[in-house]
């Protein structure tokens, strides 16, 4: 059980590596960090840097009574303490209205942390967050440029200042992309994003977007376009789904820019996310377009690597695209973007690691890949190929509207399509979906009907568990 916050603003030790220095020197889960030499903490990252140091002076509360550790171990040894969250004052919240903003299309009765709407440049560092950087400060960039903190994620959606702050609904949107100038300045790495909203900021407007990326922004390193998401649960009329010829022009408009990206700056610099291209009912681009996948997290070009890994053209797998709010819930410290679920990890229920070896599938049994709406679009190609496996398709009716990613499926709707199929079959989830073994409603694969095997989101796990040789984790129910 997670120890319960004695402050708001300290760290709580959720796990101790066991032999390690802290744990030789007598620190324990539950133990609420003051200090570490002599500075109190205000993130992770500062965190990291100070237990990096060869010489730890540690000051924890323990149960309301102070402790003073000294910790000799080598600089850059892991000092074996795993706490409970990566910011420890104050999460910087959004002060934009957004339309478009997802938190105000969640369902009611969620839990609580996954309705703060989050602008903090340094959840923007450690996860991939989009900041709109209308709470930057001076201070903030003096911190980023000294300490170094690249890459950040910033969420452009219009370089005009009134139709920027007219998206945001917040006047401060009109002026605080000065704060990407001064980032791109001091040579931070950005990556910047477009959500598209169809009437809004597509058409002419995506186009001035567009220039004003080719005249003040050149230097970020990409940018993604990416289309509007629109649950059930939206109240903002104005906001609608593509239509296939909106989602077509915005395909051809960011295929014509880069072709003048490419000319002037050698590069292509703006994508659009693989969702247009299933929108627009068109191909994904050739391989070389992706200008090596560097932009796989913000799902770009996530179903040609898909591909390129199930068909073997690649040895080691690219990576996956973090769940969705994969930075709170007790989200990893250390390794940000750590594997959400861990091969020998317990979920909740019973938790058998199979390894890598093989395990044969009998002939008559099937093998159902559990996926959303897009997902299926991606991996049927493949999965047909392959004997006795189908996709069963896991509808999203628990966020509705045009939600169809797979890292969107909760245990409500797999309940729902699980309890239709056959017992017995073999069922492939992938752990996208998962942060920390729990779904976004709150289940977990235990509350599934059917066992569920756990493995990795990307093609080279599914083949290997196609042919029954993979590393996973099966979930037996209780």
């Amino acid at each position: 059980m997670t120890p319960t916050a004695t402050s708001a603003d300290a760290p709580i030790v959720v796990a101790v590596t066991p032999d390690s220095p802290a744990d030789l020197a007598g620190v324990i889960v539950g133990d609420v960090v003051r200090s570490i030499n002599g500075e109190r903490l205000r993130d992770v990252i500062q965190y990291q840097t100070l237990v990096d140091e060869p010489d730890v002076e540690l000051e924890v509360d323990r149960g309301g009574l102070e402790r003073n550790f000294s910790i000799a171990k080598t600089a850059g040894a892991p000092l074996g303490i795993e706490v409970q969250s990566a910011v420890f004052d104050q999460v910087r919240t959004c002060d934009n209205h957004c339309s478009f903003c997802f938190i105000y299309q969640l369902p009611p009765n969620m839990r609580k942390s996954l309705y703060l709407k989050d602008d903090d440049y340094r959840l923007s560092f450690l996860y991939g967050n989009f900041t709109t950087l209308t709470r930057f400060t001076e201070a903030d960039l003096e911190r980023v440029i000294t300490e170094r903190l690249s890459p950040l994620y910033v969420s452009i959606h219009a370089t005009d200042p009134d139709a920027r702050s007219k998206m945001l609904r917040n006047r401060r949107g009109a002026m605080s992309l000065r704060w990407l100038d001064a980032l791109l300045d001091n040579d931070i790495e950005v990556h910047g994003q477009v959500v598209v909203c169809p009437g809004v900021n597509d058409g002419a407007e995506l186009e001035r977007t567009m220039r004003g990326i080719m005249d003040r922004y050149d230097r970020l390193e990409s940018v993604a376009i990416v289309p509007l998401g629109v649950s059930k649960f939206s109240h903002e009329e104005s906001m609608r789904f593509h239509t296939e010829a909106e989602a077509q022009q915005v395909v051809a408009t960011v295929e014509a820019w880069q072709q003048r990206f490419l000319k002037v700056l050698g590069r292509r610099l703006v994508f659009c996310a693989d969702e247009y291209y299933l929108l627009a009912g068109q191909p994904f681009p050739d391989t070389p377009v992706y200008e090596g996948f560097d932009l796989h997290e913000d799902g770009i070009g996530m179903a040609r690597t898909f591909q390129r890994e199930f068909d073997g053209e690649v040895a080691t797998p690219t990576g996956t695209q973090p769940g969705f709010f994969a930075w709170v819930d007790g989200a990893p410290a250390l390794q940000y973007r750590a594997p959400r679920l861990s091969g020998d990890q317990e979920v909740g229920a019973t938790a058998v690691t199979l390894g890598a070896t093989r395990r044969a599938t009998p002939p008559e049994q099937s093998i159902a890949v559990l996926t959303s709406s897009y997902g299926a679009q991606v991996i049927r190609p493949h999965v047909d190929t392959q004997p006795n496996a189908r996709i069963v398709v896991v509808e999203n009716q628990f966020f509705g509207g045009n939600i169809g990613v797979t890292g969107l499926m909760v245990g409500e709707d797999l309940q729902r399509t699980l309890a239709a199929e056959p017992a017995g079959d073999r069922y492939l989830l992938p752990d996208v979906c998962l942060s920390n073994g729990v779904f976004l409603d709150g289940l977990g694969p235990e509350d599934l009907p059917h066992p569920v095997e756990i493995i990795p989101t990307n093609g080279i796990a599914l083949r290997e568990a196609l042919a029954g040789s993979s590393q996973r984790t099966v979930v037996m129910q209780p």
